[in-house]
């Protein structure tokens, strides 16, 4: 289908005339990249089962600087509309987690973080640049267009959250919800299924997972120590020890994945387990037994569920002081680059099981309840009665690692 080919969906003008269900409240999914996709994923299943209720999906007008967020919104199988025809038309809710292009839809929209925490991990945007002056997700320069508030509700993970959406831009501080983190919630409720996502990962019993987890910068894990995944493999006991690859989806945007997977194909025939942008990774860090990471969400995340950690790379005078990264780092223990690993793995393996203990207070303060204030709050928005069934809080997928070659 050409962009510019709009489709006979279920809006929009004559939509009567083709529809077999009359009356749909039209919910836009809005994805302008691969990691809002992804986070948003965690939402539509709490009200696209609905029966008053139609959800559209659209890559927004800048999805198409992104590689490969086309292919994932049409992986998800539902109806995708192009954004020109979307921005003509009204929805009843729109659900986004980037501010890319919400000035162009229509609708009250429901906006939400795609990673940890709304204020971000580092001290500013990238767009800033090193002399810029930099803002965070909740600074008016995101939430205002013209001086018009854009989000209807701004999802937060913690009060101090909403403490600074009243200073930085009070005339959006009626928008602020505090919900706590869906995604960490869908990761707790998944623990007790760990043997199986183990399972399915290959490892024998007795086995230790190792995962590397990398964010999206030139000072991440992958930017700086990409020698460590082949490090990893030829110092650990194959017998003993599995490692994974976790990577930022916009790692696999920026570089492509086969020139991703063709830097990893090595480590890959030598057993590496590298997951795909799309899903996986939050299966995969229940299973792992230590996490290798920086100053990605990804890495919190492992800590919050349980899992030791060890930095591999951190960039202190880049990191948000006081948010979760900094926080974590400064209960972590730093990877030696220049000493042998098995000692180091050996060590962190045997520190403290409640080492990482405070930081899911830093990532949620709504432990547990996410999907039902969201499930709330999007249903309040959409002028519906909330269903009676019981709010879904599903497991997270099985990790399904890519193959080699692949």
């Amino acid at each position: 289908m050409h962009p510019e080919q709009w489709i006979r969906g279920p809006f929009g003008l004559d939509a009567d005339l083709r529809v077999s269900r009359p009356g749909l409240r039209t919910v836009l999914v809005m994805v302008p990249h691969l990691v809002a996709g992804t986070r948003l994923m965690d939402l539509v299943p709490l009200l696209e089962a609905d029966h008053r209720v139609q959800v559209i999906f659209s890559p927004t007008g800048t999805a198409g600087c992104w590689h490969g967020t086309d292919e994932f919104v049409r992986a998800q199988g539902g109806l995708v509309a192009p954004w020109q025809q979307v921005t003509q038309h009204r929805f009843d809710l729109v659900l986004a987690a980037a501010y890319n292009d919400l000035d162009q839809v229509r609708g009250p929209v429901l906006l939400t973080a795609h990673g940890a925490s709304k204020l971000g991990n580092k001290r500013g945007s990238r767009s800033a640049g090193p002399g810029g002056t930099a803002h965070h997700g909740l600074s008016r320069e995101t939430l205002t267009h013209r001086g018009r508030v854009l989000p209807a509700v701004t999802v937060l993970t913690h009060p101090d959250e909403l403490d600074v959406l009243n200073t930085s831009c009070p005339e959006a501080a009626h928008t602020g919800l505090v919900a706590g983190d869906i995604c960490l919630d869908r990761m707790t409720a998944s623990v007790p299924l760990r043997d199986r996502y183990r399972a399915t990962l290959g490892l024998a019993e007795g086995q230790r997972l190792v995962t590397v987890s990398s964010t999206w910068s030139t000072d991440s894990t992958f930017g700086l120590c990409l020698g460590l995944y082949h490090r990893l493999l030829d110092e650990l006991p194959r017998t003993d020890y599995r490692v994974a690859a976790v990577l930022h989806p916009n790692i696999w945007a920026v570089h492509g994945r086969r020139q991703v997977l063709a830097w990893l194909s090595h480590c890959m025939r030598d057993g590496l387990l590298v997951l795909p942008p799309e899903e996986g990774w939050r299966a995969t860090m229940i299973s792992s037994d230590l996490v290798v990471g920086d100053h990605g969400s990804t890495t919190q995340y492992a800590a919050a569920v349980g899992v030791p950690v060890l930095l591999a790379a951190h960039p202190r005078d880049q990191v948000r002081d006081g948010g979760p990264a900094d926080i974590l780092a400064r209960s972590t223990p730093r990877v030696d680059h220049s000493a042998p690993l098995l000692p180091q793995l050996g060590a962190a393996l045997a520190g403290s099981p409640d080492r990482h203990a405070g930081i899911i207070d830093l990532l949620t303060a709504r432990p547990g309840r996410a999907a039902g204030i969201l499930r709330k709050a999007m249903y309040q928005l959409l002028n519906l009665t909330e269903p009676v069934w019981p709010v879904p809080v599903s497991p997270v997928p099985l990790p399904r690692p890519i193959q080699p070659g692949g």
